[in-house]
């Protein structure tokens, strides 16, 4: 049974930083693509950043936020500093099948439950 497991979300000021993890089993971790999406109240669900062997980000987010993964671990990890009001989403963390880190999220397979991030002051 594949299973994602985001944590780390919580409720910080504006310029703060939080760290997520996205623990991954159930899949063969090294040699899938793994992405980060996040969904706003009344929003679509939008991309933030993905890594195979290199990352990619969404233009809102780039140099503010850093992904990486650690395939000994089996787990994901998005960096997020200098966090903003709109920054606030449920972010979720998602497997794709393959080694294509899409910005696409009809591309990625299996998907976690969420943590919630807020930024308010």
């Amino acid at each position: 049974q594949v299973q994602l497991g985001e944590s780390g979300g919580g409720l910080v000021l504006p310029g703060a930083s939080l760290r997520l993890s996205c623990p991954a089993s159930g899949i063969t971790f090294s040699s899938r693509a793994m992405a980060w999406f996040r969904q706003a109240p009344g929003k679509g669900r939008e991309f933030v950043a993905a890594i195979a062997r290199m990352p990619s980000y969404a233009g809102s987010v780039k140099g503010r936020f850093t992904v990486s993964r650690d395939n000994a671990q089996n787990t994901l990890y998005l960096q997020m500093n200098s966090l903003k009001t709109e920054d606030t989403a449920v972010y979720y963390c998602a497997a794709s099948s393959g080694y294509y880190a899409s910005t696409l999220s009809t591309e990625y397979t299996y998907w976690g439950q969420g943590t919630q991030v807020t930024v308010s002051s």
